[in-house]
């Protein structure tokens, strides 16, 4: 009830249009697909998402904190140094209240709760909330809201890679566990064949 409008964005090939319209279906007024080919690397993200919110406003902007592709966990943190707005990442609970906006984040030991003046970049954790289920009206709903798609050209921002990826690799095969007769056994495997002990 603390928002007036929701608006989703993705960067990304044409099937990102298929997530915005999910975002949707599950309550977002509208969305923005920022449409490229090129391999977008967090920087690049940082820099499209930096020209949106120089365009829309927004008082809160909300991202995952880590792609699914890539794992960086970089694209928030470097939109809030370029926007220069403040950050909570992590977080598991988001409270607004005012101009302001308590973000609850899981440390390692316990909870830190953040007070920040909003407009703010925030990162979320995987517990902060439990999306809605997306309904049959909502989706034939969805296909009538405003997706605008926009070109970095347009938004003026440089999307080049500037890291090339030399090598993936799979991690080695773990082998198969060995069964011991007994206690000693354990332990002289462990001191003389794993060396753990």
């Amino acid at each position: 009830g603390a928002a007036t409008e929701v608006i989703a964005v993705s960067c990304g090939v044409a099937q990102c249009q298929e997530t915005l319209r999910t975002a949707m279906a599950i309550g977002a007024d509208r969305a923005i697909h920022v449409l490229t080919d090129v391999e977008l690397q967090p920087l690049a993200v940082a820099k499209l998402l930096k020209a949106l919110v120089d365009k829309e406003q927004p008082g809160l902007v909300i991202l995952g904190k880590q792609a699914i592709d890539d794992d960086a966990n970089q694209t928030g943190q470097m939109l809030a140094a370029l926007a220069k707005l403040p950050q909570a990442t992590f977080a598991s609970k988001v409270e607004v209240a005012g101009e302001k906006v308590h973000v609850t984040r899981e440390i390692d030991g316990g909870l830190e709760t953040l007070a920040l003046s909003m407009p703010a970049v925030i990162t979320t954790d995987l517990r902060l909330n439990e999306p809605r289920y997306v309904t049959l009206p909502n989706i034939m709903k969805a296909k009538k809201k405003q997706l605008d798609t926009v070109t970095p050209e347009e938004l003026g921002v440089e999307v080049t890679p500037r890291l090339k990826t030399l090598k993936v690799a799979e991690p080695a095969k773990r082998g198969a566990g060995v069964k011991v007769a007994d206690v000693a056994a354990l332990v002289e495997k462990l001191k003389n064949e794993a060396k753990v002990i």
